[in-house]
């Protein structure tokens, strides 16, 4: 009996246990959940865009329709849970997931998708707080045209709560992630105040919208498309691996992620706390031109931010001052001085003349004497002996001629007004003042930049403002006098040191990046393979560097033409640039490593021409190219028994670009594809009543990305149907030399059936009588398959060559198809 009682307590004991187990671990998920869920509203959704046309008018996309099908995104929201009124206010978070099929994308952008989960995380554990929303977009198409953030922002019903944009990119695996795009004051002026480690450069937006950089962001998109205002980030460095092979997880440099994760939470959390961010974001610039910010860092530990109209008035007042000065200096130093200012600013012309002239000479050179028209790819520090040597040497013997002309003209001054002195005296004071004058050029060549930046409303001529102040200070605080009478002395060190010390400290950061990425943008360069002379991505970037040199040492060059060590510093720069040239010429540096690779396209073409009489038979070959500036010799010698042949005799129409030099290969291509792949272009109908209309039915067979080029000589407009709804009407649209390019990229469940209805022009009908009939349109399908020739070639190519994908090169294997305007 005792035994029984036993059991029973022992049972009740368990019992007791677990009950308080389970009392526990729920007070401890009601706990994580308030620390986690309970402070914010997190919802996740799959997001299936359903067809849709993005047509940008501007940068990369003139003369395109872009068309997508069938893209999956994935979007997060957090609200705070008890401000309903949040959901109509939020901030969106962009970035995409997709990449192109050449490289993994740890750097584009692994690397953002990565940050923006862990800030998400963080996010929703400080959302109590929040007084709108923060929406996480991750996107895909943005490869194939932006098409993902197109189809997000014109098709989910959250598009119409977003006031703020903010877009995560990169083209390369390192660096500060950057401001390199801004379209309002507040979002940046926020981010100057609360960001750890501001950083941003009002000068890479003016590049990057002058179209000097041939790239394009979803940003655009949620400017252009939704008008939304926002900043976009990048971070660059090492951007010659952008796009390929090498944009993988063991290069990629995790204090970018981190640096770009600090920021980017505060702001996130400064901006979601903001009461009336629809009133800050959207209404405080009234998009006026005059409110646009000049924002740049200063060794990215603070951010000085300020409007254009404030940039202008210290602009105009900073020329009137230096007009001013000058006048009152001319008008006191009377024929002699004016003649002086003359024979000064001679100096500066021949500084640019000898040193531009130098450095673009061996940019022409370096194709003569090197195996790669861009040798330094691999090592960019190459560069300061391949064309900083022969700039700083052209500056200092152009500035140096114009210094001794200008000492003759004020030796005959000196001479006159300073009959007294010995001739030891009078020759001091000759170089004294010609070095005072050099010096005065200086300003001469930075007030014209600021008069232009300011005319024109360019913000970087923030630099040109600098680059005057700065300097003028110094030299009036250190040097000036206005009296023609008193007597010149040496110019002192301390001038020059103060007077460059805050423009140098502004510039060298941008300079430096510029360099590197034009360096690194060189392994792309020819967007139409052999279109390009091989020397003209070399005379570019010496032509930046000559300007950079003649801009930048100005001021210190002019203490060199009397100093002792001038000879030894031509003599310097003269080995520099020798030894360089020998090194490059010898071969002693790779042009190319495993880590930095050229970048060479291999593509099993099957193409045929539908025309009026028959079809032609398929013709099958593998295309070899290279947007890499250079000949194909040393890959072709490793390939010769593979059959190609190298040269310009063939011009190859991919229809969104054209490679005018490669290597083609007839040899055992029968392999890897069907006659079934083929895509079809048939004509419908073709009726001739006010107008002529031609309705064509393409069919991409089984593939999900085309390109179709339509010739706009003899069509004026089209209209084009998916799954007989018309997704593009007629109506006006653009062209590029001659042609509108349709480029369609979707998922598996994306339509492979289209219908153009072509109108003609007036006077484009097509005689059948001719011998050869022009194009009316050129189709390209990809697929994303190696076969078996593609895959040897591939094996047998160095191991620094890597496959280059955009939204306009084929994958490994397309198939062209083309129907003459005679059908």
């Amino acid at each position: 009996m005792s035994r029984i009682w036993l059991d029973l307590v022992l049972i009740l004991l368990v019992l007791t246990l677990l009950i308080l187990q389970y009392s526990m671990f729920c007070r401890l998920q009601k706990l994580l959940r308030s620390q986690l869920i309970g402070r914010s509203m997190c919802k996740l959704i799959f997001f299936s865009a359903k067809t849709g046309a993005n047509r940008l008018a501007g940068g990369l996309f003139k003369g395109k329709t872009l068309v997508y099908s069938d893209l999956k995104h994935v979007v997060l929201r957090i609200l705070p849970k008890y401000i309903p009124e949040a959901e109509e206010n939020a901030i969106l978070v962009s970035s995409h997931i997709d990449s192109v099929f050449s490289t993994g994308g740890a750097g584009d952008c692994s690397s953002c998708v990565g940050v923006m989960l862990e800030l998400a995380r963080g996010i929703s554990q400080w959302a109590h707080g929040f007084r709108n929303g923060v929406i996480f977009l991750f996107n895909t198409g943005e490869e194939e045209g932006l098409n993902g953030a197109h189809s997000f922002i014109t098709q989910h019903p959250w598009r119409n709560t977003i006031r703020f944009a903010i877009d995560l990119e990169a083209m390369g695996v390192g660096g500060k992630s950057s401001i390199f795009q801004t379209s309002q004051s507040w979002g940046v002026e926020t981010y100057a105040n609360v960001a750890k480690y501001p950083s941003g450069q009002i000068v890479s937006q003016d590049l990057f919208l002058s179209g000097a950089i041939k790239s394009a962001t979803d940003f655009q998109v949620y400017k252009e498309i939704a008008g939304l205002p926002g900043l976009d980030f990048a971070f660059i460095d090492s951007s010659a691996v952008y796009h390929t092979k090498n944009d993988m997880l063991k290069l990629l440099k995790p204090g970018s992620l981190q640096h770009l994760g600090e920021n980017m939470l505060a702001f996130l959390l400064h901006a979601a706390r903001s009461p009336d961010l629809y009133k800050m974001a959207v209404g405080s610039d009234d998009g006026k031109e005059r409110n646009k910010p000049i924002y740049f860092d200063v060794l990215g530990m603070y951010m000085i931010v300020y409007p254009q109209h404030l940039a202008s008035m210290l602009s105009n007042s900073v020329i009137l001052q230096a007009l001013l000065l000058w006048t009152t200096s001319l008008v006191m130093g009377g024929y002699p001085g004016v003649i002086s200012f003359v024979l000064s600013f001679v100096c500066i012309i021949l500084m640019w003349l000898l040193s531009l002239g130098l450095s673009v000479l061996v940019a022409f050179i370096i194709p003569l004497i090197s195996s790669s028209p861009v040798p330094y790819i691999a090592n960019p520090w190459l560069v300061a002996g391949l064309f900083g040597a022969p700039a700083v040497l052209g500056a200092i013997g152009g500035q140096h001629i114009g210094f001794l002309f200008l000492q003759k003209h004020l030796r005959k001054v000196i001479s006159k007004r300073m009959e007294n002195l010995s001739i030891t005296q009078k020759e001091n004071l000759v170089k004294w003042e010609a070095e005072r004058w050099v010096f005065k050029s200086g300003l001469i060549q930075w007030l014209i930049l600021l008069f232009i930046g300011n005319f024109y409303k360019v913000g970087s001529s923030y630099l040109a403002l600098v680059w005057l102040v700065s300097p003028s200070f110094a030299y009036g605080l250190m040097e000036a006098t206005l009296s023609p009478v008193r007597p010149p002395k040496q110019l002192k060190i301390t001038t020059l040191f103060l007077g460059l010390t805050v423009p140098v400290l502004l510039s060298s950061g941008v300079v430096i990046k510029l360099v590197g990425t034009i360096t690194g943008s060189l392994v792309r360069f020819d967007r139409n393979p052999g279109s390009t002379p091989e020397w003209l991505g070399n005379v570019i970037l010496a032509a930046f560097i000559a300007s950079i040199v003649c801009l930048m040492l100005v001021y210190l060059l002019s203490y060199v033409h009397i100093s002792d060590i001038k000879g030894s510093i031509m003599l310097s720069v003269c080995a520099l640039m020798v030894l360089t040239l020998i090194a490059i010429a010898t071969g002693f540096f790779p042009t190319f490593t495993e880590d930095v690779a050229r970048t060479v396209n291999v593509v099993h073409v099957v193409e045929t021409n539908r025309g009026s009489a028959q079809s032609q038979e398929p013709s099958s070959y593998i295309s070899l190219f290279s947007f890499t500036p250079g000949s194909l010799v040393e890959e072709s010698v490793r390939l010769k028994d593979e059959g190609f042949e190298c040269g310009r005799k063939n011009t190859l129409d991919f229809v969104s670009f054209t490679v005018k030099y490669g290597c083609l290969s007839f040899k055992d291509t029968d392999a890897g594809w069907s006659k079934s792949e083929i895509p079809s272009l048939d004509v419908e109908s073709d009726s001739s009543a006010d107008s002529r209309i031609t309705r064509v039915l393409v069919d991409t067979k089984h593939s999900k990305r085309w390109s179709l080029a339509i010739n706009t000589e003899l069509i004026s407009d089209f209209s084009f149907e998916v799954d007989s709804e018309e997704l593009v009407p007629t109506g006006e649209k653009s062209s590029v030399d001659g042609r509108h390019i349709i480029q369609f990229a979707g998922g598996k469940n994306s339509p492979t059936r289209f219908h153009f209805n072509l109108i003609w022009r007036k006077n484009g009908t097509h005689q059948n009588n001719l011998e050869s009939s022009p194009l009316l349109l050129k189709l390209r399908t990809d697929v994303n398959r190696v076969t078996p020739k593609v895959a040897r070639v591939l094996e047998k190519l160095p191991r620094w060559c890597s496959l280059f994908g955009k939204s306009t090169s084929p994958y490994t294997l397309a198939f062209l198809t083309s129907l003459s305007a005679d059908f």
